[in-house]
């Protein structure tokens, strides 16, 4: 597994461990050094952009996993 799959990988296991019920997509490849990730719960959908560097580095430094952590959390908490 490469770093950008362990990466997307991770960012699903936090969005997982936050809501079960919440689905995500991550594109294939980032736009611009970033991410458009779709985040899905009911009929409730919101889009949040993780830059890639971010995604990279989420399974193996903790302050980026704090602060995403942290993103996630709100976002999941609007839908």
């Amino acid at each position: 597994m490469d770093e950008l799959e362990a990466g997307k990988q991770k960012f699903l296991d936090v969005v997982q461990s936050i809501d079960s019920t919440v689905e995500v997509v991550i594109p294939t490849t980032p736009s611009n050094s970033l991410f458009l990730i779709s985040l899905t719960k009911g009929a409730n959908r919101k889009f949040i952009t993780v830059p890639e560097d971010d995604v990279l580095d989420l399974p193996s430094e903790e302050d980026i996993l704090a602060k995403t952590t942290t993103m996630l959390k709100e976002a999941i908490g609007a839908l």
